[in-house]
């Protein structure tokens, strides 16, 4: 059973699916399916940044993001794991969480047979199979 949509909604989700990006930044040519993608894509470019924080100077280019922020303050978390009492402030730090009551393991080397329950720890893996050395003794000159 398929998805329903305000006619309106309905064209954006199907440019969605057939690739169509109709709106492309002035300053990088990155392009997107809607306007106010690119309305906040472009404020990377300009630095504004309207979503000011009432509680601190911070201030964000999306308000997204300064509700997350906001959190800090609050202590919030409302997003709790179902298998243990750890609470997260981000429903993606519950999902990577999540992932070591699972076993699920999707980020898979394509250079060996190990798996990761992170990207990030993927990529510092796959630094390994590439040579790259990036942390230096702090006591002597070697890699």
């Amino acid at each position: 059973e398929g998805l329903t949509y305000k006619l309106h909604n309905l064209d954006i989700h199907y440019r969605i699916h057939i690739g169509e990006k109709t709106y492309q930044c002035s300053y990088c040519n990155k392009s997107f399916t809607q306007v106010i993608n690119l309305k906040n894509h472009t404020r990377i470019h300009t630095g504004k940044k309207p979503c000011q924080c009432s509680l601190c100077d911070k201030s964000f280019t999306e308000n997204h993001t300064l509700k997350r922020h906001i959190s800090i303050h609050t202590g919030e978390k409302p997003y709790k794991c179902s298998h243990c009492d750890k609470s997260f402030t981000q429903k993606s730090f519950l999902k990577s969480h999540t992932r070591i009551h699972t076993g699920e393991k999707p980020y898979q080397c394509s250079h060996c047979d190990k798996s990761f329950t992170e990207n990030n720890n993927l990529e510092i893996h796959t630094r390994f199979h590439m040579g790259e050395k990036p942390y230096q003794c702090s006591h002597c000159s070697n890699n």
